[in-house]
């Protein structure tokens, strides 16, 4: 009988999947979610049904999310004027309130979309259960607000949820010692959030296809590179700015415990689950020294 070639191709997938969800079944893994794929109406639906599919296949997924642009959309519809210090946006009181206020309509959409697909999702920011503790970021020495700088990360609140079952989805709002609210880059708040709780991989949607040698050549992008090639690779200077902080935080995650993170493109229909379940991978992964590289087919081991 002969077998439809489709048919047989979704079989090699699936089985080309299997190891990968033998290996990081009940581990954690930390996806900051932003960029064009946070806008686009129909990426966004592909990210969330690749987190829900990874809790369903056993993983534990948790969201971690910025809103940057939504914010400006806000502050624009309500007719506030920006003001920049060194390129970044100064986040007064007023400007504080309309981002609390836009990240926590942005964190429960995105609560509401996990739950549509059947999985129970639980949308917090760094208030709740006291997670985010931070202190006031300074840009060059200068004030840019509430703005903060994690210095302590408690997880207990997270646990608790996966524990239960439910899918944390967490917004970057934190608080410091006199328990006023900050505004945390969300970059950061997902290293600090993955190393607090030794998640298994770490994985970024950028709007870049991921990690290259050389900016200008596309055909340099790097597939895979451990943590001290990744160390001499920023400090050679060849890296764009957008992408330096990216880089350092990834470096710092593995430092402090996290065991591969992965820079994706999401605005690739499904990238999470092409990075993850399959040999090759699509993006940049970063591996802690002596961790075992992918087997890539046709390489040489």
């Amino acid at each position: 009988m002969e077998m439809d070639k489709n048919v047989m191709q979704k079989a090699e997938v699936l089985i080309e999947a299997l190891p990968y969800i033998q290996r990081f079944n009940r581990k954690i893994i930390v996806v900051k979610y932003g960029g064009s794929a946070m806008v686009d109406e129909e990426l966004k639906h592909q990210v969330i049904q690749d987190v829900v599919l990874l809790k369903l296949v056993g993983f534990k997924p948790i969201i971690v999310h910025g809103g940057g642009k939504e914010i400006s959309r806000w502050l624009e519809k309500v007719g506030m004027e920006p003001h920049f210090v060194n390129g970044l946006r100064v986040t007064d009181e007023p400007t504080m309130e309309i981002a609390e206020m836009v990240l926590n309509k942005v964190n429960k959409s995105l609560v509401q979309l996990v739950n549509e697909l059947g999985v129970k999702a639980v949308g917090i920011s760094g208030k709740d259960g006291m997670m985010l503790r931070c202190e006031k970021k300074y840009s060059g020495g200068e004030d840019i607000g509430f703005v903060g700088e994690i210095t302590e990360v408690n997880p207990k609140v997270i646990y608790d949820l996966l524990e239960k079952d439910f899918l944390p989805i967490i917004c970057p709002i934190g608080f410091d010692e006199n328990f006023l609210s900050y505004n945390i880059n969300a970059d950061d708040a997902a290293c600090a959030i993955a190393r607090a709780v030794n998640a298994e991989k770490l994985a970024f949607l950028t709007d870049v296809e991921g990690v290259y040698r050389d900016f200008q050549n596309k055909n340099t992008l790097i597939s895979e590179i451990t943590v001290e090639e990744a160390q001499i690779f920023v400090k050679g200077g060849g890296l764009g700015g957008g992408m330096l902080p990216k880089m350092q935080n990834c470096i710092d995650a593995i430092q402090n415990g996290v065991n591969r993170v992965h820079i994706l493109d999401g605005r690739i229909p499904h990238c999470l689950l092409l990075e993850i379940f399959t040999n090759k991978g699509i993006g940049t992964a970063i591996l802690r020294n002596g961790d075992e590289r992918y087997y890539h087919p046709g390489e040489p081991d």
